[in-house]
């Protein structure tokens, strides 16, 4: 029996290419009749750890849909027992390398854009507050991109993030994301993947 363990973004990023419609709504209706006849047959087995079910109902305003409802009775919601993973040295060291990298980048960043700020200022003459929060929020938004992208995008930044890696890796299941930076740090672990494009025709084939 196969086993597949699932992220968020399946459901809403679109360009997860599921071809299971257009609408988050489309998506999970589909994905679960499949999966409730995969299960019935005990063909496969989904899993998705509570912390990224939370994630996951986080999107919506009206949490007691019958759609919403549907699909989480037929997942396994289960945390990975860490106790049970052994993680090899070399991912502890490749993380700090990682952190400090991005910690590197991230400070000089910083100093570029207040070096940005200081020149867009130079000489100017601020008359009021709103007419310096205008001018400095350009600056502050550049920066928080800048800065994200520095050090957060491909990295392993959350706790359900590395949930969907231990359980992949406790039940040798396939791990199902978009995030590059979950599939990444998944690939360091040496865990199985499915890309998302080719996640329901595979399933489709154990039908």
């Amino acid at each position: 029996m196969e086993k597949f363990i699932l992220d968020t973004n399946l459901f809403f990023n679109m360009d997860a290419n599921l071809g299971l419609g257009r609408k988050t709504e489309e998506i999970v209706v589909g994905l679960t009749e499949k999966i409730t006849i995969l299960k019935k047959n005990k063909k496969a087995q989904f899993f998705m750890p509570p912390k990224i079910v939370s994630e996951f109902l986080s999107f919506f305003e009206n949490k007691e849909q019958d759609f919403i409802k549907s699909l989480l009775l037929q997942v396994t919601i289960k945390s990975p027992d860490i106790s049970k993973v052994n993680l090899p040295s070399r991912v502890f060291y490749r993380l700090i390398e990682d952190v400090r990298e991005r910690s590197h980048r991230g400070l000089n960043i910083g100093e570029e854009e207040i070096e940005s700020s200081g020149r867009l200022f130079q000489g100017l003459k601020i008359e009021s507050t709103k007419e310096f929060q205008i001018k400095i929020g350009g600056v502050i938004k550049k920066f928080r991109e800048r800065y994200r992208n520095a050090t957060r995008v491909g990295f392993l930044d959350s706790v359900a993030d590395l949930d969907l890696i231990m359980l992949s890796l406790e039940q040798d299941g396939y791990l199902v994301t978009t995030d590059e930076g979950v599939l990444s740090w998944g690939r360091y672990f040496g865990i199985k993947e499915m890309p998302s494009q080719l996640f329901i025709k595979h399933i489709q084939g154990l039908m």
